[in-house]
């Protein structure tokens, strides 16, 4: 649902731009006013979809993947990783 309002409201900002100069015949504002108005409405609307995507594409792991080396020293290779429990 918080995505479709993060469409509605960049559209509502294109659409606000690309009428811009009808919007100003209908009511005494400048063009530059209703622009930044658009524009507003665009970063708000991509601010929306960009919050929404990160935080539902999380993957919260259980436990934690800790190295396995082999060898000593500066010839240590990791050969593989066990999982650990969170503390």
């Amino acid at each position: 649902m918080a995505k479709i309002i993060g469409y509605i409201l960049a559209i509502l900002g294109l659409a606000i731009i690309a009428l811009s100069s009808k919007i100003q015949t209908l009511a005494p504002i400048k063009l530059s006013y209703i622009i930044l108005a658009g524009i507003a409405l665009i970063v708000g609307g991509i601010a929306f979809l960009l919050d929404f995507s990160s935080s539902s594409s999380k993957v919260k792991q259980a436990l934690e993947e800790v190295p396995i080396y082999e060898g000593e020293g500066k010839n240590r290779k990791i050969v593989g990783y066990k999982k650990e429990a969170k503390k």
